[in-house]
């Protein structure tokens, strides 16, 4: 098994342009189905969610060409509806298919997804939102068999129990092939859903009100494919600011806009981090050890977001002064605890709650990543750990991180990779 072995205490200093959002592009992708012809999408991040993302595509009889940054995704060809279960079960987000294909083809057929275990995350609000705008879905022996029932009311209403990010772009693909008005209530509010709307809007779509809880689809217009850039990976520039902090370093990133990581940047400016922030670019300035926060309570946009948690809790706990943390979104979200404690940190859990102590400067020990972000964390904790850190597990860092250990190693890291 390979792992990345980092010798800690290394201050980050430099510039970093940040990737693609891994959360943006596998809807966006999802997307290019709604019209035949060819979409071209800029700034497109190699990473292993994105790779099982073309491999189902193809699989649908897309053609699809990566160039660098710029993925080719051809959909004139688009010709079956079902997904095989070995391809689901790599991503939970692969049930973004879902919406899509109702709205080209009118059925679709595929297994309950995969991805990180971070306890129940039922998709019956994917499911509900579907059938409102007139789908069948049958669920038998952990498949869903989906139909456009024929003369069924198309655009309607829909209001989400939670703001659902899955469920929220699923409701809109649908809804582009749905003729009439659709508005579905209670909507995500993320900058990523933002990011779909405005590919939609270069499809020819019309959708208005992203960025609110409201959001309005007139659909059943003919789409056309369309070019686009992607935004920036949030997560990733949090991850890389947290390095940066931790380290006592200073460094700058480029290609994210600060008010989409509000909530983050408070956090580390609370806890003794300076921050310049202009459009489009981050610079971040640590000369001491980070102190505690008064509270981290996880919360659906615009509130401090669940992917950052442990990354940033990561960083906490080898700094001085208390933090609590609420998790709020997961159940299962604290499975990085026991490797930070590994560590040396001072961590106590308490159902959602998470109590952290600094601990001073963690030390270096082998870890393993359970999930992407937890481990990420790991990886933020070892640069700043003394000694050396053994993180494994990195199938599941490749999901959400391009050329992590590269980018690491630009800004004066001390990482490498170690092959199996």
């Amino acid at each position: 098994m390979s792992y990345y072995e980092i010798q800690g205490g290394r201050p980050l200093f430099g510039r970093l342009s940040i990737h693609g959002a891994k959360n943006s592009v596998l809807p966006i992708l999802a997307a290019c189905l709604l019209a035949p012809g060819q979409s071209v999408l800029h700034n497109c991040p190699d990473l292993s969610d994105v790779a099982a993302t073309l491999d189902i595509l193809r699989l649908l009889g897309c053609r699809v060409e990566r160039e660098g940054g710029a993925v080719t995704v051809d959909a004139s060809a688009l010709g079956r509806a079902d997904i095989p279960e070995h391809l689901m079960r790599e991503m939970r987000s692969s049930v973004i298919f879902l919406g899509a294909l109702l709205a080209r083809l009118g059925e679709a057929e595929l297994s309950y997804p995969g991805g990180c275990e971070l306890g129940p995350r039922p998709i019956d609000l994917h499911l509900a939102a579907l059938r409102a705008l007139g789908a069948e879905i049958l669920e038998e022996q952990g498949a869903l068999r989906c139909r456009r029932r024929n003369g069924a009311p198309w655009g309607r209403e829909i209001c989400l129990a939670i703001p659902s990010v899955g469920a929220t772009e699923n409701a809109m693909l649908a809804a582009c092939g749905c003729p009439g008005l659709t508005t579905i209530l209670g909507a995500a509010r993320e900058p990523e859903i933002v990011d779909l709307q405005n590919f939609l809007r270069a499809m020819g779509a019309k959708v208005t009100g992203a960025g609110g809880s409201a959001i309005s689809i007139t659909g059943g217009a003919p789409l056309h494919p369309a070019e686009y850039r992607v935004m920036g990976d949030r997560i990733a520039a949090a991850t890389y600011l947290c390095s940066a902090a931790v380290t006592e370093g200073e460094i700058e990133v480029d290609g994210i806009e600060p008010d989409t990581l509000t909530a983050v940047l408070a956090c580390l400016e609370e806890a003794g981090c300076t921050l310049h922030t202009d459009p489009g670019r981050i610079v971040l300035a640590c000369s001491a050890p980070l102190r505690g926060v008064r509270q981290v309570r996880t919360a659906p946009y615009p509130g401090f977001p669940t992917d950052a948690q442990a990354i940033l809790m990561a960083a906490l706990a080898g700094g001085e002064g208390a933090t609590l943390f609420v998790e709020n979104m997961f159940d299962s979200r604290y499975r990085h605890v026991d490797e930070l404690r590994r560590m040396g940190a001072d961590i106590q859990v308490a159902g959602r709650a998470a109590m952290v102590s600094g601990a001073g400067r963690l030390h270096g020990a082998a870890v393993r990543a359970t999930d992407l972000r937890g481990g990420a964390a790991l990886v933020v904790a070892g640069l700043g750990a003394e000694g050396t850190t053994q993180v494994s597990g990195l199938g599941h860092i490749r999901r959400g991180y391009e050329r992590f250990p590269q980018n690491l190693r630009a800004l004066g890291a001390e990482i490498r990779e170690i092959p199996a």
